[in-house]
């Protein structure tokens, strides 16, 4: 029998999906399927509507070995789980000769632990474990998600936490479940063979396509444990949050909290001693951490350099003390010392971490209101992690709507830890870019507008014409808008000036869960909803409901963000523009996204405005523009008036 050819398969996938084939789909796939066979590797810029996860399941599955696809956001892990894979191997389960299996892994604390769940909790004051279920009042919050777990863990398969609906808080998951650091183990707990987590590893390791997030794949690449099963594919989606996502993992913080936990769960366990040490230097930091000033250390102070080595020393004996002393009077011991080696052994790695001062990490104090001062670390850059863990043993797809930033894929590359496209030598990944476009027609569903008359947007401080311009612009589009803000205060202020202004509904994140302010958005097309730039970039409102997406600045990273800075920094020191690397770079990928939130189906039309003039007066201003979606554009404010409300008059018109 002869091999059935790549667009034979896309077509029977396409169709089992209920979709319809694009150029850009049978060009992705090809694409990936080249890379796959000649084990190089491939950025791909698919735009929304390409229906890109096809593009690249379908080439996967079709070459036979295992992949491994990692994605940032939970709804698209679903998606590919609950939707893609099943139709896509019914389809080509005959054409194929074989059902490819697939199965969802994450890490271990995103499943419910048994030992946790019918043991308890390790009890900070007391020795032993305590029952969580009984502590709690059952008319509590908390004790009714607890009952509610209990009896959920009796009738789930998976013990995900995504698969408990409704959810629970961070506080009351935390209470069943555990870290991988703080796991007995699978042959030591009395609830191995049952263990929701062991049995996700399990299935990954019987499936042909395992579907994670960006965390665990951080993780596996930077703990040099492997999580995930070998793998000889690679597929990165949301391909444009990789490398945030890799700094995340990659971020240490220590906090006197942390630290005094840290001390109350070991010190029951370990000789006085050892105990005392850890507690005497745990104060010594702490008294440090109430003169805290936020910003960035770029030499560690001597106190502070004296406190990090005290800690550090402290559990190191603390860590030792525990692996030599049994006590049979503590109840489930076992447990009770796993969770203080955690805690102590998290402390120990990033005190000796910050007080060794590698130039390859930025340190700095950060105050919370509500938490108080923190100390973090995080590395300059994660390029050539990235580069060896990554990019070396497997072929790897990164795909995403945004990777192309001012006209090429060098900028995303070299985050990445890839030389230039086209470069060679003995240890340079082998990659290429390719930018497969988008079913729509940008220039004339879409308009872009700068209002290029308004003052320049200052640190701080009112933006009164900016909030004029704002008022005209929902007035005309008839409400329809998303609201798109450097900074919550921003979105804040100018939700609270146009509720008093408009006759409109301004919804505003954080007065409602997300999915309550996209449902309410999109069923009324009246209502606006403001919100962070950062946090909108998987809105998906096709239709009449978001005509209008209003940017209130370019998004550059704060002045005073001491990662952004110290990376900024480091280029320019060796020759580069830091401003473009760093800054530019990380506003274009944010602007694309945002703008992508405008233009979700072909039908679709409307506004992008951009409240900055500088988007239009700035040398930087063309490379900006050229990473965002290719929209008519215009600086005339009355044209763009007249625009939105004929567009506002044909989806009136059309009742919607």
């Amino acid at each position: 029998m002869t091999k059935p050819s790549l667009p034979e398969l896309l077509h029977a996938a396409v169709t089992a999906v209920g979709g319809l084939e694009r150029p850009g789909q049978v060009t992705m796939a090809t694409a990936v399927a080249d890379a796959i066979d000649s084990g190089s590797h491939l950025l791909v810029q698919a735009g929304t509507g390409t229906g890109k996860s096809l593009g690249y399941l379908v080439p996967a599955l079709a070459h036979g070995e295992r992949v491994v696809v990692a994605t940032a956001t939970l709804a698209l892990q679903r998606q590919l789980v609950e939707r893609d894979l099943p139709r896509t191997v019914d389809a080509l389960h005959p054409q194929l000769r074989r059902r490819p299996e697939f199965a969802m892994l994450k890490g271990r604390s995103n499943y419910l632990c048994l030992h946790r769940l019918h043991e308890g909790v390790p009890q900070e004051e007391e020795d032993g474990l305590f029952d969580q279920f009984e502590a709690a009042a059952p008319t509590s919050k908390l004790g009714q998600d607890l009952l509610r777990m209990r009896d959920w863990a009796d009738e789930t398969e998976t013990g995900d936490r995504d698969d408990l609906t409704p959810g629970v808080s961070d506080r009351a998951w935390g209470q069943v479940s555990v870290s991988s650091r703080e796991c007995l183990g699978a042959s030591k707990c009395a609830y191995g063979a049952e263990c929701f987590a062991e049995m996700a590893r399990e299935r990954a390791k019987l499936s042909d396509v395992v579907v994670t997030n960006h965390a665990l794949l951080a993780i596996d690449a930077i703990e040099g444990a492997p999580v995930l099963p070998q793998h000889e594919v690679l597929i990165v989606d949301e391909a444009h949050e990789l490398v945030s996502r890799v700094t995340g993992v990659a971020t240490g913080e220590l906090t006197p909290g942390q630290v005094n936990r840290a001390v109350r769960r070991a010190a029951k366990l370990v000789n006085e001693k050892a105990a005392d040490q850890l507690q005497t230097a745990a104060e010594g930091f702490e008294r440090l951490m109430e003169l805290a000033l936020p910003g960035r250390l770029e030499e560690i102070p001597e106190d502070l350099g004296y406190a990090l080595m005290a800690l550090r020393d402290a559990a190191r004996t603390v860590i030792s003390a525990l692996g030599s002393t049994r006590d049979k009077s503590v109840q489930d011991e076992d447990a009770v010392r796993k969770q203080a080696l955690a805690a102590v052994e998290s402390v120990h790695g990033v005190a000796e971490r910050i007080a060794n001062g590698s130039e390859y990490d930025v340190v700095w104090y950060e105050r919370h209101d509500r938490f108080g001062a923190s100390l973090r670390v995080a590395p300059l850059s994660v390029s050539g992690l990235l580069r060896e863990k990554l990019f070396a043993d497997r072929s790897v797809v990164l795909t995403s709507a945004t990777l192309k930033l001012g006209g090429d894929f060098n900028g995303v590359g070299a985050s990445l830890g890839l030389a230039p496209e086209g470069s060679e030598g003995e240890d340079v990944p082998v990659w290429k870019g390719i930018d497969v476009g988008s079913p729509f027609d940008y220039p004339k569903q879409g308009i872009l507008y700068v209002a290029r008359h308004l003052a320049t947007p200052g640190r701080e401080g009112s933006r009164g014409d900016m909030m004029d311009e704002l008022a005209e612009l929902v007035e005309a589009a008839g409400g329809r808008t998303l609201g798109l803000f450097s900074s919550m205060r921003a979105a804040q202020a100018a939700a609270e000036e146009l509720r008093g202004r408009l006759d409109k509904p301004i919804l505003l994140q954080g007065e409602d869960t997300l999915g309550e302010l996209i449902k309410t958005f999109a069923g009324d097309p009246e209502t606006c909803l403001f919100g962070t730039l950062s946090l909108w970039q998987g809105v998906d409102v096709p239709g009449a409901s978001c005509q209008l997406v209003v940017m209130d600045r370019i998004p550059f990273p704060r002045p005073d963000d001491p990662l952004m800075s110290a990376r900024q920094k480091a280029v320019e020191e060796n020759g580069g523009n830091g401003f473009m690397a760093v800054a530019a770079t990380h506003a274009a990928l944010l602007m694309a996204q945002g703008a992508g939130r405008l233009v979700r189906a072909t039908g679709d039309r409307g506004v992008v405005a951009v409240l900055d003039p500088r988007l239009a007066n700035a040398r930087y201003g063309s490379y900006l523009r050229a990473s965002l979606p290719d929209f008519w554009y215009t600086t005339d404010r009355n044209q763009v008036r007249r625009s939105l409300a004929a567009i506002d008059a044909v989806a009136k018109e059309a009742g919607k």
